[in-house]
């Protein structure tokens, strides 16, 4: 029996398939929260002063209260008030006993009754910020049954007046303070969490929920145009970031579409993949019967009519597998490089006045998969061949040259034409697939496609010059490495 997630737990997986954040896990929640909590520990903060203001004014007050009974009390006769007097003052300052330091004489002016002990001594005019944050705490949080003497000058007095009192008041004043600062700090905090809330939801919250509607709405039809996000006209980071994520969406959906291509290209490939090796194998029928004609005409060019036919049914399979994206490994030989582009000569139409030169020397060898190899040469010899052709100047030069040299253990071959060079358009999606077609019509594939195989040898494809009257290409293809373990064995193999 499966067990079943907690209620938080399905409401989140819900909000998930939906598309959605819930309300109280959404960023606007989270920061609410989070402004009353930081407001809360800054009122804390500004508490602490306060409360110890608050305890050295209250004693203050009473101390003066008691200085100007004092002051009546000097001039007259303290013994003259009766006892039910003393008790009235008393009472008044909620104190036991009041004393005056004059001259260095302490005198008793009225008392009570006479604590056993005195728990804290507070000297008004020299209690410091942390002695007084710390007595106002002790105070609030411990108080309540404690004896104070509290003393001190009183204005412009050169006499110091004394109060012996218990702390039960100065804690209830103290508490009754602190719930009505309390209560005003949460008004302010909620005050100040809405208002910043509402500002940044403003400047900030409410783009970047923008933001998410466009990414989700986006993901949901990627080639509908309108999912674009439109970005706000804002020079801050939160603008960069809408006109990056509108940059990478109209990116994607170019991406997208080219793969769509593909896709629909590799479709079409299958389709009529069939019937094309069928006529081909036909056609590669008819040819053998050209070898029992016994001109010598048909005898040197059967040979490289069947080679053709061969190679156009590897061709219509090699189209599929790019649509696929599955072209497969090179079978690498030692191959004669002069051989092979008199072989590509042989397929190009250079009837137009073109003159073709294969500079590669007899003996060159090149470490490569025969057909692969031909068909990127094929591609970068025909892309030539059409550029030249499509010049109608007649006495400008046509002539392509193919040459070849080694470095060390790297095979460098040159592809050069003397035609009026690549489009800047072409030159920046040079090796990407229905975007770098130099001439109106092209699709783009012959350099992407010989970009893969050569970059399935380990080498590399290269514009190395284009402008008018010259454009070359080079081809870079290292030797296969050879394995240690495959060395070993050819050594220890007996002769």
């Amino acid at each position: 029996m499966s067990e079943i997630p907690p209620a938080d737990e399905r409401i989140d997986r819900a909000a998930a398939d939906a598309g959605t954040v819930p309300l109280s896990r959404g960023l606007s929640t989270k920061l609410l929260l989070l402004t009353i909590v930081f407001v809360l520990l800054a009122e804390v903060l500004i508490f602490l002063p306060w409360i110890a203001s608050y305890q050295l004014s209250w004693l203050k007050e009473r101390l003066s209260t008691a200085a100007a009974v004092s002051i009546v009390l000097v001039q007259g006769e303290p013994a003259s008030l009766s006892r039910a007097a003393q008790n009235d003052v008393l009472t008044a300052i909620g104190a036991k006993a009041i004393a005056v330091r004059d001259g260095g004489v302490s005198r008793l002016l009225v008392v009570a009754e006479m604590p056993p002990q005195v728990d804290e001594h507070i000297d008004i005019a020299n209690v410091g910020l942390v002695e007084g944050m710390t007595s106002a705490l002790d105070t609030l949080f411990f108080g309540g049954e404690r004896m104070l003497r509290v003393f001190g000058p009183v204005g412009d007095s050169d006499k110091e007046f004394e109060l012996i009192m218990p702390d039960h008041s100065l804690r209830n004043a103290m508490l009754i303070y602190s719930r009505n600062v309390a209560f005003v700090s949460l008004l302010i905090s909620l005050f100040t969490a809405m208002l910043v809330y509402a500002a940044i939801d403003l400047i900030m919250i409410g783009p970047i929920r923008t933001m998410t509607r466009s990414m989700l709405a986006f993901s949901e039809a990627p080639d509908d145009p309108g999912r674009i996000i439109r970005p706000a006209a804002r020079a801050d980071e939160i603008g960069v970031a809408e006109r990056e994520l509108s940059q990478m969406q109209e990116r994607l959906q170019k991406m997208l579409a080219e793969q769509k291509h593909l896709a629909d290209l590799g479709l079409a490939v299958s389709k009529i993949n069939h019937d094309m090796r069928n006529i081909l194998a036909s056609a590669q029928l008819m040819s053998d019967r050209l070898r029992q004609v016994q001109d010598p005409t048909v005898q040197a060019f059967a040979p490289k009519l069947l080679r053709a036919l061969d190679r156009a049914v590897s061709y219509s399979e090699g189209v599929l597998s790019y649509g696929r994206t599955q072209e497969p490994p090179p079978s690498r030989r030692r191959l004669r490089l002069h051989q092979l582009v008199d072989d590509v000569h042989g397929l190009l139409d250079t009837e137009g006045g073109i003159e073709f030169v294969n500079a590669v020397d007899l003996a060159f060898e090149v470490d490569a998969d025969s057909d692969q190899l031909f068909r990127v040469l094929t591609n970068l010899c025909r892309n030539a061949v059409q550029a030249m052709a499509a010049d109608a100047e007649s006495a400008v030069v046509r002539r392509l040259a193919v040459s070849a040299e080694r470095l060390g253990s790297v095979s460098r071959i040159t592809v050069t034409d003397t035609g009026p060079g690549l489009p800047p358009k072409a030159r920046e999606n040079l090796f990407a697939a229905f975007r770098g077609s130099a001439r109106s019509g092209g699709t783009g594939l012959g350099l992407a496609i010989a970009y893969e195989l050569i970059r399935a040898h380990g080498g590399t494809v290269e514009l190395v010059e284009s402008r008018g009257g010259r454009t070359t290409f080079a081809v870079t293809i290292p030797d296969e490495p050879v394995r240690l373990d495959q060395a070993r064995n050819g050594l220890r193999r007996p002769a």
